[in-house]
């Protein structure tokens, strides 16, 4: 044998053992969609076809296609294999399509509609309020898409009766629509850059089998849709992550279809009912009836919420009972120190530490400082004191800016309460924990130039 036979002998050797490791590895760890085709280097012009017999042995003898040990991996084979080259994760879904704000509800709500199962018979579809993904909030947007979708479905879709959220139609176990408006950035996070979107999340739950039935998500260029709050949560004064909305939003946002309905969701509905109903009342100027219906959630095991004593709180205010408001709002401030966060919409005037005038609830800004000084002092807690700003003008400006608007509530507290001090201490964030971030500077976004209030442990 002449020695370019010897090269070409052990360069197909090489060639098939190579072969063979790499079908061990794609059967073990089950990468590939076929096993690859074993074959030897061509010993032939490039025109001529390479077939098994041609490519055989220096005698002409055709090699098997498939040895033993590549057709059946021995198991510690295919575990060292799975080992060396683990399955590729698959591709991130596609980001959800962006449209205008009419087609945007429009196509989400067609899809909903048309993919979840069809009811047996005519069934009750009812609207928990859509809102603000990162607030709560209920927007002039969101609003507007419900009123869309309720027309929609009364004219396009008869197997469906369209019932008002409340504790009568909860009874008939209905289907029920929730649904998320919330701004993201282009890489569709909530925070670290410039929101140029508004995520519209739409499920379709069914109460009668507390399963998610329908799911679909689109975006709205951030200009298409106006955030700014209704009524009752644009007099607000008060803000705080609330168990009860996080888990409307979990609801919409973290299901699929097929998933169990949030347990905290579904023991809220009552409770939930009765906010819708009391805050419709509020925006319609009917104090006295949103003051009852409020009252009444309050007393539902899923009471304890914030929607409600800030819906309390407001109700006495516009019925002019100054002394129970001022309780009230007492109640606000123990809330959010029992959730270690209590935001406060207090305005300042543009690049000053002074409180805007034409606020309106700017009279009332003494009053409430007064009161989170005293409740801090009753309950003994230390608080820190956190300025925010609106994205709008220089990060550094407006770091420096949200510091001294801190420092100046914290030496009213200060003053106040004297025995606050050196129990209370000042930051400024700027706008790094916008929760809106449009950079709007009006009543949409109005808390982003919000003071917090955060419990210090241990205190003293």
């Amino acid at each position: 044998m002449t020695r370019t036979e010897l090269i070409s002998k052990k360069i197909a050797a090489d060639t098939l053992r190579n072969a063979l490791v790499a079908a061990v590895l794609c059967i073990a760890a089950a990468a590939c969609t076929q096993t690859p085709a074993i074959t030897e280097p061509a010993a032939h012009s490039a025109a001529e076809p390479v077939t098994g017999a041609q490519a055989g042995g220096p005698n002409g003898a055709a090699p098997a296609a498939t040895p033993p040990a590549a057709a059946v991996p021995s198991t510690a084979a295919a575990n060292a294999a799975a080992v060396a080259a683990p399955a590729a994760s698959p591709p991130p879904p596609p980001p959800p399509p962006v449209l205008p704000f009419d087609q945007a509800v429009d196509f989400a709500a067609h899809a909903v509609l048309r993919n979840a199962p069809p009811p047996d018979a005519a069934t009750a579809i009812v609207i928990d309020p859509l809102i603000d993904g990162m607030t709560g909030y209920q927007s002039k947007a969101t609003k507007s898409i419900q009123n869309r979708i309720e027309a929609m479905v009364k004219s396009e879709f008869p197997q469906y009766t369209v019932r008002r959220l409340s504790a009568e139609a909860l009874k008939q176990q209905p289907r029920i629509l929730v649904g998320t408006f919330t701004p993201v950035t282009a890489k569709m996070q909530t925070s670290g850059g410039e929101r140029e979107f508004f995520r519209f999340c739409l499920v379709m739950g069914d109460l009668k089998t507390g399963k998610v039935i329908a799911k679909q998500v689109v975006r709205v260029p951030i200009v298409e849709a106006d955030s700014t709050p209704t009524a009752v949560f644009a007099d607000s004064p008060v803000w705080t992550e609330d168990p009860s909305v996080k888990a409307y939003v979990a609801t919409c946002q973290a299901s699929k279809v097929g998933d169990p309905i949030k347990p905290e969701y579904f023991d809220g509905l009552l409770a939930a009912a009765l906010v819708a109903e009391a805050g419709d009342a509020y925006d319609e100027g009917h104090y006295a009836e949103a003051l009852d219906l409020y009252t009444t959630a309050r007393k539902t095991p899923a009471g304890d919420q914030l929607r409600v004593y800030n819906g309390i709180y407001l109700s006495l205010t516009k019925l002019g009972r100054g002394t129970q408001a001022a309780a009230a709002f007492g109640d606000l401030v123990d809330y959010g120190l029992r959730t270690r966060r209590l935001a406060v919409k207090i305005l300042f005037r543009p690049g000053s530490v002074r409180f805007a005038s034409e606020a309106a609830f700017s009279a009332t800004y003494d009053s409430w400082l007064q009161q989170i000084a005293n409740r801090a002092v009753m309950t003994q807690t230390c608080l820190q004191v956190v300025g925010h700003t609106s994205p709008t003008g220089p990060a550094a400006m407006n770091d420096s800016l949200s510091l001294l608007r801190a420092e100046y509530v914290q030496s009213r507290l200060e003053g106040d309460e004297p025995s606050l001090k050196k129990r209370t201490v000042a930051f400024g964030v700027g706008s790094r924990e916008n929760l809106i971030g449009t950079g709007r500077d009006d009543a949409s976004d109005m808390l982003d130039r919000r003071v917090e209030f955060k419990p210090i442990e241990p205190c003293g």
